[in-house]
């Protein structure tokens, strides 16, 4: 960025794509309150194999790209400690929400902890890189392999005989019997693997950190801007975007039930 403008040559494809994935959220969590907040059996697609294999794909972009965009930052500590900030912030707000007003939202280990995971390690992996000298393609297959490796054993891991009363488990993947229900849950396995392999492809494909796709028509611009804008504020709209859309759907049916 410079000054209020942006760079010619920042990655909007990134930005693009983050954005994409973000307006599914929005989707999914609207229909969701509609159907299960709310009671409107429009939403039933909610119920299909198929919504959801679409939507998993969403999601992967979604941890991908937040993994090419972690090679981009100056200081990843700096926002791995935003993000961990954030994270705390929705859990302590989900919990109060749940246990004193109704609604059940509980967040224990959701994407923010995730990509706080994901940021933090591979801030110390490139202290690691720093101060080892080690050659940088070294450092890209071994998060190429371990994000990899990750992802297999994640895909798995319900196969896998691990059952605990403990929620230390919790960010692991295992299954936790006394877990609560909670709105929102993404596990180390195997989403960690996705942002390590998101790293991987950062710094072999944006080695200059620099857009892939230079000299953007304008009308390409003037349909994707809309898109890059949600997908540079993914976090501010991933933190307020729950209770906006309750508080207005809320406002919405007591209007049309008061008629």
């Amino acid at each position: 960025m410079k000054g209020k403008s942006l760079a010619k040559d920042r990655a909007w494809e990134l930005d693009f794509l983050r954005g994409f994935a973000v307006l599914f959220m929005l989707f999914m969590h609207t229909s969701w309150d509609l159907r299960y907040e709310f009671g409107l059996d429009s939403c039933s697609f909610l119920t299909k194999g198929w919504f959801w294999s679409f939507f998993q794909p969403t999601v992967v972009l979604f941890i991908c790209v937040s993994g090419i965009c972690c090679t981009f930052s100056k200081n990843n500590v700096k926002r791995g400690l935003k993000i961990l900030a954030a994270t705390l912030a929705l859990d302590i707000g989900t919990f109060i929400i749940t246990m004193f007003f109704g609604i059940d939202c509980l967040i224990i280990f959701n994407v923010l902890a995730l990509l706080t995971c994901g940021i933090f390690l591979y801030a110390l992996i490139s202290w690691i890189e720093k101060k080892t000298g080690l050659n940088p393609n070294v450092i890209n297959v071994i998060l190429g392999l371990v994000g990899s490796y990750i992802c297999i054993v994640g895909s798995n891991i319900h196969y896998m005989d691990y059952a605990s009363d403990s929620l230390i488990f919790l960010p692991v993947g295992f299954e936790i019997q006394s877990a609560p229900s909670m709105a929102d849950y993404m596990p180390i396995f195997p989403w960690l693997g996705v942002f390590l392999v998101g790293c991987a492809i950062g710094r072999l494909c944006y080695k200059d950190k620099k857009t892939l796709l230079p000299n953007k028509a304008k009308a390409v611009a003037a349909v994707t801007r809309p898109v890059e804008f949600i997908g540079r504020h993914s976090l501010i709209i991933y933190l307020t975007h729950q209770p906006l859309i309750y508080a207005l759907l809320y406002v919405i049916f007591m209007v049309i039930r008061a008629k």
